[in-house]
């Protein structure tokens, strides 16, 4: 089988564009289309075909890749690219979308001949352009092969959850993550209030911590860009992770769980992004502090 693919990148933002290089860096051609255009003239300098409209985009692809900010998005985008795919597209949905949408959007897979692949990723900027990513993945074993030179291309692990890709468990699972990403970057940000209110160097805090089980890297990591004033360009922005918190939230809310944390950390996020922090790393809820 040839391994060398056709692939179409639909949202080049932090992670679609990171994913789009590495797509290339494997020889894959590859086209590209954002809404903000001149977020895919970078991508055309690396080799990358720029398309004026997701239909154009998508134009004899072996395998559609989406990375959009919210299931609305994605169901719009691929509607709009609906004429120009070919039946039996391979669909690579990498987008974090929230429970309620998993069954609107392997719907519309039904509906356009497409064969859907659920591949949300874990990690943020670093990873992404690394492609170190962690794809956490549900589709049949068939599509799965035809997919592979893609996720392996985007991601050193690659996780399967499940055959039915209309079954939403990778997007469970990734909800599931993401709820412990949020509950360690509202932690930093905390720590990092407390410590300057009570006079006390962030510094001194990690040094007690050091070496032990409560010293995390990702804890260090999201200190340092509020320390260091170094919240732009995000690894993972406000109005991404608000958005997350909230799907995680409703997610807990329909099966009886209450998720007090998770609630507290969106209505964090919901106040610094109107702040006019919305593009500033999610490490910027430290400012719901002050």
């Amino acid at each position: 089988m040839d391994t060398k693919l056709k692939v179409a990148v639909l949202g080049t933002g932090i992670m679609g564009a990171a994913m789009a290089r590495n797509l290339l860096g494997a020889g894959h051609e590859v086209s590209v289309w954002n809404r903000d255009a001149a977020k895919t003239e970078p991508l055309a300098a690396d080799g990358a075909k720029r398309a004026a409209n997701p239909a154009e985009a998508v134009a004899d692809a072996d395998v559609v890749l989406t990375m959009l900010y919210d299931a609305a998005a994605v169901e719009q985008v691929m509607r709009s690219a609906a004429r120009g795919l070919k039946p039996g597209t391979a669909w690579v949905q990498s987008t974090t979308v929230g429970m309620r949408d998993v069954p609107v959007l392997a719907g519309l897979a039904a509906e356009l001949g497409l064969d859907l692949v659920e591949a949300p990723v874990s990690g943020t900027r670093a990873p992404a352009e690394a492609g170190q990513l962690l794809v956490l993945a549900a589709g049949p074993e068939a599509v799965r092969q035809r997919v592979a030179p893609v996720l392996d291309a985007i991601g050193a692990r690659t996780i399967w959850t499940g055959e039915d890709s209309s079954q939403g468990s990778a997007a469970r699972l990734k909800l599931v993550v993401n709820s412990w990403v949020i509950a360690a970057s509202n932690a930093a940000g905390e720590v990092v209030a407390l410590a300057e209110a009570l006079g006390v160097d962030p510094q001194q805090f990690l040094g007690v911590i050091e070496g032990g089980g409560l010293d995390l890297p990702y804890l260090r990591t999201k200190m340092g860009l509020i320390t260091d004033d170094g919240l732009e360009p995000a690894s993972f922005a406000v109005d991404t992770a608000c958005k997350d918190a909230h799907l995680i939230v409703d997610a807990a809310t329909e099966q009886g769980v209450k998720l007090d944390g998770a609630e507290a950390f969106a209505a964090r996020l919901d106040r610094v992004s109107e702040q006019g922090r919305a593009k500033q790393d999610m490490a910027a809820a430290y400012y719901a502090s002050r």
